[in-house]
């Protein structure tokens, strides 16, 4: 039985953040995971994966000391020799010299991601970019895309409290699917459904865990939400569910987005959909009659060239309609324009120097591999540091990456907790913390709550948090910033008082702080985030990202996806295993025996067309290369369209080519970001 229960916070990258209780055994030991009850939007509620954690936490293949590696690039554990802390940052710091010497600061690309969520942790590596004047790195591979669609209708990100879903007549998820990916939205949805009979709508193009328990399931193609929900707008103007009243004193543009809808009836979006034109129109009626209509926006049906005026266009119905006006009614996408955190102090800010270059993380490939278009006149990248990411599995191009981390002339650091793929790759591996090893403070997209956590277990062997790597880093490179010099508690502590938020003492029981809006201001009935305090139905995309040529300033379907065509006729969707979050949990016992293996979704009529039937093998394939993976009949999904969930490790794969083989990294419009929706390849048995 465990000796007590210690509070902590979720670090992984999704937007619940959930409020957590960790069963104690000893200083070493946990056992079980638990939601926490008294955080009225965790409500005691916590995904499986995180609630099986210990193992991951006390997994036999967890790194215990730092390697140096010794044999050849990509083979694993076999190829690296232990090495102490001190030799290993010693020589990650003369590799960095080096590498400044030779080419310049800007050959340093410190590299990282949401691994952890936690803001030291995190973001304290681009404290030593600042300082050291290291490229920058453009943040696209998750939320890009997502962050302009909503940027360009609603202008700052904040949205309903999501507690509010429970007080909602109708629920619309769009593009999500919380049931696998953020458990705690269907806590919320249940409470809606039992004690309003609000229905469920999920808007999904297969037939997701969250679809299977939906009141309805619009099914449109991949690409084409644009028009769905243009579809319907056409309705709620022709029908007289459009608030005229509310667009005047709210809205810009009203007038010629009605002109413009005109010609996008629901049989115009049926032909692009094959969603059935009358479930458009019921849809939208149903929506339309609705006043407390709340849309929860996910990520899914942004990630493709034309995510973010999917995204864009789906943000319009509530101000159509002016379900702003309503408590449980609006929608959410994200919440980080809630929290205020002074992040100077975590991430050096002050010593940002903004004609550094920056380099796109979703192009990981083109700018190993010395793309002009990437890298521009700048020097090579000679030197990385990789924290909180695993690019070799995770970014687009698998070949290209690979291709890119194989050079002899990269020097590369992984500090990592397994030797995951990239981590093969590296010359030096240092062993890294869990979130239950080391203090931090976290925001919650999902949410309203600031939480705090501390230290639950002491670290595995000889494992060191993210702050410890880039101080010793930056007292061995010479990189001055008062930083380095504080321990992780006192950035926080510091961090809270420059933001002019209450100390730690100040939170519930020392752990959260609620920073939910007022409910005008959250459903902008204050006014927008745009200078006019207007939502805008005419994007301005040239003012949000410089890949804006293609994009219209209304809502509509926008063809620049990757068609299918005659030699590639599916459409392929890279969605989330209910088991795995991105490439963490890809390893543990439980999830793999869950996932099987990896598989395609496939409509039983293409799967027969193809002389196969489930369990063989299927080799898909387009331009940038060719996996292979097992059939698993699906009639959950339109016919020309497949879905490969994951995401396995490469190695999974008989090949050793993960399904980001397939996926390009064209950035998406008009900011950059990962399109790994959005791929059209080909299919035959292997």
């Amino acid at each position: 039985m465990p000796l007590d229960t210690a509070p902590s916070v979720c670090p992984h990258d999704c937007p619940s953040t959930c409020a957590l209780e960790v069963e104690r055994i000893d200083a070493r030991t946990i056992g079980r995971i638990h939601g926490a009850r008294d955080n009225p939007y965790t409500a005691g509620v916590v995904c499986a994966k995180v609630a099986r954690y210990a193992e991951r936490q006390h997994h036999p293949l967890r790194l215990r000391e730092p390697l140096i590696r010794v044999g050849e690039k990509g083979v694993g554990l076999e190829a690296f020799k232990p090495i102490s802390w001190e030799a290993a940052l010693d020589r990650i710091a003369e590799e960095f010299k080096r590498a400044t010497e030779r080419y310049g600061s800007e050959s340093v690309w410190p590299y990282y991601y949401a691994g952890t969520m936690g803001l030291v942790q995190r973001d304290g590596i681009n404290r030593l970019r600042h300082v050291m004047r290291y490229s920058q790195m453009q943040k696209t591979i998750c939320t890009a895309l997502a962050d302009a669609g909503w940027f360009a209708g609603v202008g700052v990100k904040w949205g309903a409290d999501p507690r509010e879903i429970a007080e909602s007549d109708l629920v619309v998820v769009w593009g999500g699917n919380p049931v696998a990916t953020q458990v705690n939205v269907m806590t919320h949805i249940t409470r809606a459904r039992r004690d309003r009979g609000a229905p469920l709508v999920v808007i999904d193009p297969y037939r997701s865990h969250t679809a299977e328990v939906a009141d309805i399931h619009l099914m449109p193609r991949p690409g084409t939400d644009g028009a769905l929900a243009c579809g319907v707008m056409h309705v709620l103007f022709e029908e007289g569910f459009a608030d005229r009243a509310y667009m005047a004193k709210y809205t810009d543009g009203a007038a010629e987005l009605e002109a413009h809808l005109q010609s996008r009836d629901p049989r115009w979006a049926a032909d692009i959909t094959g969603v059935p034109e009358q479930a458009i129109v019921d849809f939208a009626r149903l929506y339309g009659r609705t006043k407390r209509s709340f849309i929860r926006i996910g990520y899914g049906f942004s990630r493709s060239r034309n995510g973010a005026t999917q995204l864009f266009a789906a943000s319009c119905l509530p101000a159509v309609t002016g379900a702003w006006r309503y408590r449980g009614g609006g929608a959410l996408y994200g919440n980080a324009g809630l929290y205020t955190v002074n992040r100077s102090l975590i991430e050096g800010l002050d010593a940002l120097d903004p004609k550094t270059r920056t380099l796109d993380m979703t192009r990981i490939g083109p700018v190993l591999t010395g793309d002009v278009s990437d890298i521009g006149a700048g020097p090579p990248v000679s030197a990385m540091l990789v924290q909180n990411t695993n690019p070799m599995v995770v970014a687009p191009e698998t070949l290209k990456v690979r291709e890119g981390f194989r050079r002899s002339d990269l020097f590369v650091a992984v500090h990592e907790q397994f030797m995951t793929e990239t981590a093969a790759m590296a010359d030096i591996v240092l062993p890294a913390t869990t979130f239950l090893e080391h203090d931090d403070i976290y925001t919650g997209g999902g949410h309203t709550f600031l939480q705090l956590a501390r230290k639950v277990v002491e670290p595995y062997a000889e494992a060191r948090s993210n702050h410890y790597v880039i101080t010793e880093l930056a007292r061995r490179l010479g990189a001055g910033h008062r930083g380095f010099e504080m321990t992780e508690w006192e950035i926080i502590e510091e961090s809270l008082r420059l933001s002019r938020l209450p100390g730690p003492e100040g939170f519930d029981g020392g752990r959260w702080l609620d920073c939910a809006l007022s409910f005008e201001r959250a459903h902008h009935l204050e006014g927008f985030g745009h200078k006019d305090r207007r939502f805008h139905f005419k994007a301005d995309w040239a003012a949000i990202g410089p890949y804006h040529r293609e994009l219209p300033a209304l809502p509509d379907f926008v063809d620049i996806v990757d068609r299918a065509d005659v030699e590639h006729p599916f459409r392929m969707m890279t969605s989330p295993a209910r088991s795995f979050l991105n490439s963490t949990f890809n390893n543990t016992p439980t999830g793999v025996g869950r996932e099987g293996r990896p598989s395609v979704l496939i409509h039983p009529a293409d799967l027969a067309r193809l002389g196969a039937a489930a369990g063989d093998r299927i080799r898909l394939g387009n331009r940038q290369g060719s996996v292979v993976v097992h059939a698993k009949p699906f009639d959950g999904l339109q016919r020309g369209v497949i879905v490969v969930e994951g995401i396995w490790p490469n190695t999974a794969f008989e090949e050793g080519l993960g399904i980001n083989t397939l996926v390009s990294a064209d950035p998406g419009r008009p900011n950059g970001g990962g399109v790994f929706h959005d791929t059209a390849v080909w299919a035959r048995r292997a």
